[in-house]
């Protein structure tokens, strides 16, 4: 056989092989942990590659929400639930 046609035989699968890792790597690397990170209401970051944690600013500041039906949005955004309110007997 023409071992030119060899070569470029071996050099379309050495290509087809790197593109396949390639396009496992990506779906496991990037697709998979984002799906993962998104259904637990987080925020995924594709440059770092990092799932964080949405923090509300009135943590951070201390600063109650005074509306409370816009405090209880705001924790049902980022996937708290609100506090639920003492039972009394």
């Amino acid at each position: 056989m023409n071992p030119n046609i060899e070569r470029l035989k071996l050099l379309f699968l050495a290509a087809f092989a790197v593109l396949a890792v390639g396009a496992v790597t990506w779906h496991f690397g990037w697709v998979v942990p984002k799906k993962q990170c998104e259904s637990a209401r987080k925020w995924w970051d594709p440059g770092e590659r990092i799932c964080a944690q949405p923090v509300l600013i009135s943590d951070i500041t201390g600063r109650t929400i005074q509306d409370k039906q816009a405090e209880a949005e705001a924790k049902a955004a980022i996937g708290r639930a609100p506090a639920a309110a003492p039972v009394r007997p």
